[in-house]
């Protein structure tokens, strides 16, 4: 079956509000490529829980290892801005989080830590999400981002509008760093994925909403010092009303999780998952095609080796 519908038609019951499994949902059983057995470029699981769905997704990836060198200093940046508590998917899912922190130092990370600047205030936000206790429990630093004084400015070059920005210390300090967005509707940007995690790690991010959205999220992911891995939480989805969300009525429980080094491509795939919940059509988040005209990644799934799993 073609690439590009592995995330065909899901049927979604009002009352539940969680994705059911329809005969499409097979494809994500599927490991179909046209580049054999090459390297994997993108893993796309369903059907798990957080930290089961992230597991076989890194194994598939070629383990933590692979990101992760012994003695780094290493950054796990979830989106934590709101004051929210996990079930309604404000932020980036805890468990998932406490799950990544493990990898890392599995894998022979130095420390790690965990940080966001949020939109509310940000103990509540660290505290009611409930990253900071996973964060602490997996043995993750945990870091504050609410003064400026955290932030130093860093060239953007290749950016259109943004030509700099000051960007937390957590960042530019660490040897790697793990972008962990949570999929979900958003009122200016459509949607917040793995582009739009990056306004998390920026001291003013009224510069975005003042000066084209959509392309300073390309701009501000032109950053030399990528995310040598984008992890998008798609266990719960904010299908509207989003970046805050009112209630669970806005919510889906949809078990999905994506991954890969291609932020673009990462994003795409996680937008047309999202086009299943709510129509979302790729050319209204145009952060998307942007960041493809900026050279930062591709959203042509065709041309990578993407690997389904349905747990």
């Amino acid at each position: 079956m073609d690439r590009r519908n592995f995330l065909r038609t899901v049927a979604i019951t009002g009352a539940a509000m969680t994705i059911q499994h329809s005969e499409a949902m097979e494809i994500l059983t599927q490991s179909v490529s046209k580049l054999g057995g090459g390297k994997v470029d993108l893993v796309a699981v369903m059907g798990g829980e957080p930290e089961a769905m992230f597991r076989r997704a890194i194994t598939e990836m070629g383990g933590m290892k692979k990101f992760v060198k012994p003695g780094q200093k290493v950054v796990v940046k979830p989106n934590i801005g709101w004051d929210k508590v996990p079930e309604l998917a404000g932020n980036t899912n805890p468990k998932l989080v406490g799950e990544i922190v493990k990898q890392c130092f599995a894998a022979g990370a130095k420390e790690v830590t965990v940080f966001d600047h949020t939109c509310d205030d940000w103990q509540k936000c660290y505290k009611n999400s409930g990253i900071e206790a996973a964060a602490k429990a997996a043995g993750a630093k945990v870091m504050p981002a609410h003064l400026e004084s955290y932030y130093r400015t860093a060239p953007l070059p290749a950016g259109k509008i943004m030509k700099q920005a000051k960007i937390h210390e957590a960042i530019l300090n660490c040897d790697v760093w793990i972008n962990v967005p949570v999929l979900k509707n958003h009122g200016g940007a459509n949607l917040t994925m793995s582009m739009k995690n990056h306004m998390g790690i920026v001291w003013d991010r009224g510069f975005f909403h003042q000066n084209d959205l959509q392309q300073c999220i390309a701009d501000m992911c032109t950053l030399q010092k990528k995310a040598v891995l984008n992890v998008v939480d798609a266990y719960r989805v904010m299908k509207t009303n989003g970046p805050r969300g009112r209630s669970t009525s806005d919510v889906v429980l949809a078990k999905g999780l994506f991954m890969s080094q291609d932020i673009v491509a990462v994003d795409t795939a996680a937008a047309k998952f999202f086009n299943q919940i709510r129509e979302m059509p790729l050319e209204t988040v145009g952060h998307l095609a942007n960041g493809q005209a900026l050279k930062i990644g591709t959203m042509d799934l065709d041309k990578l080796n993407i690997k389904r799993i349905k747990m």
